[in-house]
């Protein structure tokens, strides 16, 4: 039997942050670190640093739709980042570090309003959520010394005083929606 995967695209801050945080969720197949939130052809990292490509740093997620849903990814999400601060995520500041989804089609653009309206309800944070929805256009893959950055880069001083403690946030508070290793 064929499972029919789908893809959420998610920006917020680093993307090697995103990557390393949702790799770990049971249902998810594969996480691409790239650029996405932009007109502007063929990014690189050393253009959409600039700030002026308006691409966003993000994660594509390759998921299972029927083992983890698209609302418990955007709940993870909002858990690993500040979706308060305009573009700027801790010491990353400039518009490719923005908070961002970038949807797939109608469903994905409701389920994002609806969970933003539910956090903003509970008054989880302080300010108001500034995170984008757009439908996406393009999504590039990030250059391939980008993929896996964490995993093979652990030793790294970003990996372990920025990285890390999101991943050690994913596995304690979504122990449940954790694969087995």
């Amino acid at each position: 039997m064929s499972v029919s995967l789908a893809l959420a695209t998610l920006g917020g801050g680093c993307f090697w942050c995103l990557e390393a945080a949702f790799e770990p969720l049971k249902g998810v197949q594969q996480v691409v670190s790239g650029y996405a939130g932009s007109e502007f052809a063929n990014p690189t990292y050393e253009l959409i640093g600039t700030g002026k490509t308006g691409h966003a740093e993000v994660v594509q997620i390759s998921f299972d739709p029927t083992v983890i849903s698209y609302e418990q990814l955007l709940t993870v999400f909002f858990t690993i980042h500040d979706p308060t601060t305009k573009n700027r995520q801790g010491n990353d500041i400039g518009s490719q570090y923005r908070s961002i989804i970038l949807t797939h089609d109608e469903a994905q653009a409701k389920a994002a309003h609806a969970v933003i309206s539910a956090m903003q309800s509970s008054k989880k944070y302080a300010n108001p959520i500034v995170t984008e929805i757009q439908p996406l256009a393009k999504f590039y893959p990030a250059e391939a010394y980008h993929q896996d950055y964490f995993k093979n880069n652990p030793n790294k001083a970003y990996c372990q005083l920025v990285v890390k403690p999101k991943v050690d946030k994913v596995k304690s508070q979504f122990e449940p929606l954790l694969k087995s290793f």
